[in-house]
């Protein structure tokens, strides 16, 4: 593994924690399916690229996120090819406690799902809890807006699942849930990190105004087995 890990985010994160959590062998793993649609390679190579394309069922898309440009995998659709950025925690304030700020747990796993498929956060799942903690503001009994943490690699967790329900947007969720789970990544002794596409100006100045930083571009692709 090359740099600090999170040039390959995807391949370091199954090679080290969440190793029991993928499925691989040789220069591919994946995350297994029906937990998280990503994929990685330890590098760019047409051997790398075959042991992948076994690990896709047909029908099914994954995704890559690497610094690199994703090559192209034989017999497979893009279905995306995007910029990204990868931003990392520099100057994160404390988060200021807050009791509307709720641990989510296993019996929240459909409301979650219901939140994200909604306003499409990223790759998320009915078991995305098994990557990571989550917590979520409640309003009126439901969900109004969640984050919580995805990819790990040592030293580092990744902030993910930041998203909040279009008719509670403008009160300023996003902010202070990013900032609960980046305190709670700190406090556990890992440096928080996140994506966005480089499109979203708007995430990407909130998550600066919170003291991230911009690590360096990524590229995102979706690529698809036909049936």
């Amino acid at each position: 593994m090359r740099n600090t890990l999170l040039d390959r985010p995807i391949w370091s994160a199954l090679a080290t924690v969440h190793a029991a959590l993928g499925e691989g062998a040789g220069l591919a793993r994946r995350y297994r399916p029906g937990l998280l649609a990503f994929a990685g390679t330890e590098m760019d190579t047409p051997e790398a690229m075959a042991d992948f394309a076994a690990l896709v069922r047909p029908g099914e898309t994954l995704y890559f996120l690497q610094a690199d440009p994703v090559p192209p995998a034989a017999g497979f659709e893009v279905l995306v090819a995007a910029e990204a950025v990868q931003m990392v925690a520099q100057n994160v304030p404390a988060a200021v406690p807050d009791e509307a700020i709720v641990a989510l747990g296993e019996g929240d796993a459909e409301e979650m799902m219901t939140l994200a498929t909604l306003t499409k956060p990223g790759p998320f799942s009915l078991k995305s809890q098994e990557l990571g903690r989550f917590w979520g503001v409640r309003e009126g009994g439901r969900i109004v807006a969640m984050a919580g943490e995805r990819m790990k690699q040592p030293g580092y967790t990744e902030l993910s699942g930041v998203c909040t329900h279009p008719d509670h947007r403008g009160k300023g969720h996003a902010r202070r849930l990013s900032l609960h789970v980046a305190a709670r990544i700190l406090e556990a002794g890992a440096q928080p990190y996140l994506h966005a596409y480089a499109s979203n100006t708007a995430a990407i100045g909130l998550y600066e105004a919170i003291g991230f930083s911009q690590r360096r571009s990524m590229h995102v692709a979706a690529l698809r087995r036909p049936d």
